[in-house]
């Protein structure tokens, strides 16, 4: 049996499968879906599985070099940006137009995986990075400035 908490094969096989700069987005039960994405439908009622407890499983598992989402969860859920703050913390955040995120950024994830979450504006990306410790681990190596800082991160 796979270690670790996360259980789902769809999901796990999608974290394998993010390469540096990939995007994922994990989203609330309402997002819209382009019919041509790999979906990843979690959902099995209002707030099952919610956002916090998808995303924790997930930044287990992924290294996100960049964390974004809507314009509006600061003033309209502020207790989602927390939690994915919190979640985060050793990414780097940005706020994007919620419109960009239903539109565009939905066109261009990799996978979209959807929760039963009822959070408005929950619907956060993930961008896929690397270990920097681990990838400038061997001797000689040399991280460039922008990895500084995370590299005596564990």
């Amino acid at each position: 049996m796979k270690r670790g908490r996360l259980l789902n094969a769809e999901l796990s096989h999608a974290i394998a499968e993010m390469g540096h700069g990939d995007l994922m987005i994990v989203c609330d039960a309402g997002f819209p879906i382009p019919r041509t994405s790999w979906r990843i439908d979690l959902a099995l009622m209002p707030d099952l599985p919610d956002l916090k407890t998808v995303l924790s499983l997930i930044a287990d598992d992924l290294v996100a070099e960049k964390v974004a989402y809507a314009n509006e969860l600061p003033d309209h859920n502020p207790i989602l940006l927390q939690t994915v703050r919190a979640l985060f913390a050793d990414s780097d955040h940005a706020m994007v137009p919620h419109a960009t995120i239903l539109g565009e950024m939905a066109a261009k994830a990799k996978v979209i995986v959807r929760t039963g979450a009822f959070d408005p504006w929950g619907n956060i990306l993930l961008y896929s990075g690397v270990d920097v410790p681990q990838w400038f681990s061997k001797p000689g190596t040399v991280a460039p400035p922008e990895y500084a800082r995370k590299m005596t991160k564990g």
